[in-house]
């Protein structure tokens, strides 16, 4: 009986489960026009947050962030090769909990868009194909190739089955409402030409995510004609004027580039406001229904996870959220009130008859209409020419590559251009870790790597008679291969007492050259030329001689054509040269027998970890500077408050950086931009194509990268450890930890809005300067203008702000006094 019982009441509580999915769970369907949840179409507005580029603690605040900046939904990629880093191993720990990070956005209300890839390109090492794949006999990766497509397969099965298990899909009553099979593939193929395999094999990837049955739509990025049911999805900076090829699909903007990345030894790129509003408003003119940014939180690439070659650490992407998770204004803001109009304005667009008119040089009216209301846009693609309007017996002012948007085809409530959020500067602050502050200067011990057994003895771990590819020898287990090769001379060689050219290719990017024992010299590529030649002059002995080779990777390349086929590490030949004369003396080595090893010792040896075996020695003393190969050691506390922590590593060559045993990834502060990859002026002219090497671009002169994100989860009270390893030679003595903080805020209004300046939970200081007029400069060097109130806006706002965490005012002549200007704006900075 007792048994009949419970055994009834767990089907009472299985069915009572099922119920309660099935009246939760969401019908995610498309038509033309949008994508239907439970039937209603949607204008989407999404953001991408990798989850391994932030931390498990910052997730939270970042979804806040995101859901108060009005998206609807945040995008992300699944990275093959962190969860399955060795074949059937998985890894789901920590900042890599997937399963964490997407119930951490539906905790928070929001959708998610689930891109499982697998490939993911990403400015991410190998794309996110784990390098396992480039070496199983007989593989060949993104085509026909049962081997490859047997892995993807079971890997992306892996996933779906992962997240139905935790009821995540939106059929489920689950947050996830699209997701995501294979990614620019368009780029992957030779210019576009697709052969038969390409084609089964696209087809192949749709027929095999549609088998998984996961209730919602599937997408395909750059994937013109995506085969049905996929949807085709556009990715880049401007992709308004792009359809579709099945006209029963509709417009989605899968990746708006929000700005761009760096590569070691480049300038900062820039994509202006103004510029990603237009872009936004000019798409869902034009139809679009679906818009995701990317980046919306572009975070950190720690350890080894950069893509290459030479994507740098930090992956800012100059996002609405910063590398550390600060909201970056104005970016921000403005695209907050953007977003409130376009969802003011969701069934409109929706379901309105669409009507264009072109009232020429590069101005148009776009009027949605309904039975209910009317919503038009009034848009001005020229270049360098305002427009003044007269539309619906109303006149409207337009500025140069601008939008308008009127949600009652009336009142203007939004033009791109007009920029009313607060502009934001942040500011480097030093350590102030306990009542004293902790001092300026670090001590450091230190120890040399230990490089005897391949420089001078030349014992490696495996041999082989030819060169072989760095990729497939170290199956990307280090950023580190040793190629070590010996030859013996005879008495009589030609070579002795006679000047020997050493003469090789790289492209495994960096290259450090041994012989005899002795250091040589180094080598880089350049970001324009990734294979190099390295020659130099060497001296030869008789006897035995020893050449070793230290190749070293800075992230494997991620995207291209055939990409995961670019050669990497030591090319042949290897090549001895004598000129005596007219005669000349080559002695190619590349069939000798090389020997081989992966990896660093004091990195194999973790000399990185807080509990390292007390056997690894350091010294204390006689601090050497500018030495390769070294690694230094230090303590320090952790710094006061929730603000977000960086490590200044100026000063420094190239290595890689461990905060209590965290890998924060590679440093290169040595690597400095040159004057001609900068704009010559900084007035970035951003309209128009963006894409160019200077445009928006400066910092040129300094390093690519001098500070490194330390997340606030790494640390811990008392006592900490940063550990470096020094590749190229530095100086430690000017590293220090520094807090990031908002130091000043600005706006720069025209009148009639409402605007709020803010310290981020800080009060307001003082007021530095404040105009209403038509107050030229930008934020920190303000001036103000001739036709300038006589009223004092320096008086009115100190009263109404300082003090305060934030205050918020009207802009206009009733405020602060007339003014005898055409278009009157007021701008304010802050101190906080």
């Amino acid at each position: 009986m007792g048994f009949l019982f419970f055994n009834s009441l767990f089907s009472v509580i299985i069915i009572s489960f099922l119920t309660f999915l099935a009246v939760n769970a969401s019908n995610v369907t498309h038509d033309s026009r949008a994508i239907l949840i439970d039937g209603n179409r949607r204008i989407l507005i999404t953001g991408s947050i990798h989850y391994p580029r932030s931390t498990a603690q910052m997730w939270p605040d970042l979804i806040r962030k995101a859901k108060e900046g009005g998206l609807d939904a945040v995008e992300t990629y699944v990275f093959w090769n962190v969860h399955e880093p060795v074949q059937r191993q998985y890894d789901f720990s920590g900042n890599l909990d997937l399963i964490r990070f997407i119930k951490t956005v539906e905790a928070q209300g929001l959708y998610v868009i689930l891109r499982i890839g697998p490939y993911v390109c990403a400015e991410w090492n190998y794309g996110g194909l784990p390098v396992w794949l480039h070496n199983i006999p007989g593989a060949k990766i993104r085509t026909n190739n049962d081997v490859f497509k047997n892995e993807m397969q079971n890997f992306t099965k892996f996933i779906v089955d992962m997240v139905k298990k935790e009821n995540l899909f939106a059929s489920q009553g689950g947050p996830i409402i699209l997701s995501q099979i294979e990614n620019e593939y368009d780029d992957f193929v030779k210019n576009k030409n697709y052969g038969a395999d390409e084609k089964a094999y696209i087809n192949w990837c749709a027929q095999m995510a549609d088998s998984l049955n996961i209730g919602v739509p599937w997408i395909m990025c750059k994937q013109i004609g995506a085969p049905k049911p996929m949807i085709e999805a556009c990715n880049g900076f401007r992709c308004d004027g792009n359809s579709p090829a099945d006209k029963g699909s509709p417009k989605i903007w899968a990746e708006n580039w929000t700005g761009w990345f760096k590569r070691w030894g480049s300038s900062d790129p820039h994509r202006s406001i103004v510029d990603i509003a237009f872009g936004v408003a000019r798409f869902f003119q034009r139809g679009g229904s679906l818009m995701n940014y990317y980046m919306y939180h572009g975070g950190t690439n720690f350890g080894r996870t950069s893509g290459g070659p030479y994507i740098i650490t930090s992956y800012d992407y100059e996002a609405p959220l910063d590398e550390y998770g600060n909201l970056r204004q104005p970016k921000w803001g403005h695209l907050k009130q953007l977003h409130d109009v376009l969802h003011m304005m969701e069934y409109t667009l929706t379901h309105g008859v669409v009507n264009y008119t072109d009232f020429g040089n590069g101005v148009w009216a776009t009027v949605y209409h309904t039975n209910e209301n009317s919503s038009c846009f009034l848009s001005n693609e020229n270049k360098e020419k305002d427009a003044k309007l007269n539309f619906g017996g109303l006149d409207y002012f337009i500025p140069a590559w601008s939008v308008t948007i009127l949600p009652d085809c009336k009142e203007e409530v939004h033009n791109t251009r007009k920029v009313y959020a607060q502009t934001s500067n942040y500011v480097k602050k030093p350590n102030k870790a306990a009542e004293d502050d902790e001092p300026t200067s670090l001590k450091w011990v230190w120890r040399l790597e230990n490089i005897e057994s391949t420089v001078v003895q030349g014992k490696g771990d495996v041999s082989a008679d030819k060169i072989i590819d760095q990729k497939d020898m170290a199956n990307d287990a280090s950023d580190y291969l040793w190629y070590m090769t010996s030859f013996e001379l005879g008495k009589d060689d030609p070579m002795l007492n006679e000047t020997v050219l050493l003469r090789l290719k790289d492209s495994g990017q960096v290259l450090h050259v041994f012989v005899n024992g002795a250091y040589i010299g180094s080598q880089w590529s350049t970001e324009e030329n990734h294979e190099y030649t390295f020659q130099k002059n060497i001296s030869l002995s008789p006897g035995n001689n020893l050449i070793t080779l230290l190749s070293v990777t800075v992230g494997l390349a991620h995207y291209g054509n055939g990409y995961d086929m670019n050669p990497t590490g030591i090319l042949a030949p290897v090549e001895l040269i004598v000129n005596k004369g007219n005669e000349t003396t080559v002695k190619d080595l590349s069939s000798n027998k090389w020997s081989y090893k992966v990896g660093m010792d004091g990195i194999t040896n973790k000399f990185f970890e807080t509990d390292c075996p007390s056997t690894v020695k350091w010294a204390s003393d006689s601090l050497p500077i500018n030495r390769n190969f070294t690694w230094y050691k230090t303590t320090f506390k952790a710094p006061l408050g929730n603000e977000p922590v960086v490590v200044d590593l100026l000063g420094l060559g190239k290595g890689i950086a461990w905060v209590n045993g965290h890998d924060i990834g590679r440093y290169w502060p040595s690597a400095i931009p040159g004057v001609d990859l900068c704009s010559k002026s900084w007035d970035c002219d951003f309209q128009g194509s963006y894409f160019s090497i200077s445009k928006c671009r400066d910092k040129c002169g300094e390093p690519t990268q001098r500070w490194y994100h330390v997340p606030r989860s790494f640390l811990q009270d008392g006592e900490n450890t940063l550990v470096l390893f020094e590749e190229f030679g530095g100086n430690p003595s000017a590293v220090q930890f520094q807090t990031v903080e908002i130091g000043s805020a600005c706006v720069n209004a025209y009148e009639g809005k409402e605007v709020e300046l803010s310290c981020n939970n800080r009060p307001i200081s003082r007021i530095e300067f404040a105009s209403f007029g038509n107050p030229q400069g930008d934020c920190g060097s303000f001036k103000k203008s001739e036709c300038e109130s006589q009223v004092d806006a320096v008086s009115i706002l100190k009263k109404e702000c300082v003090g305060k965490e934030s205050c918020s005012f009207e802009v206009s002549e009733a405020k602060f006094g007339k003014a005898n200007c055409e278009f009157k704006r007021l701008a304010v900075e802050v101190i906080c």
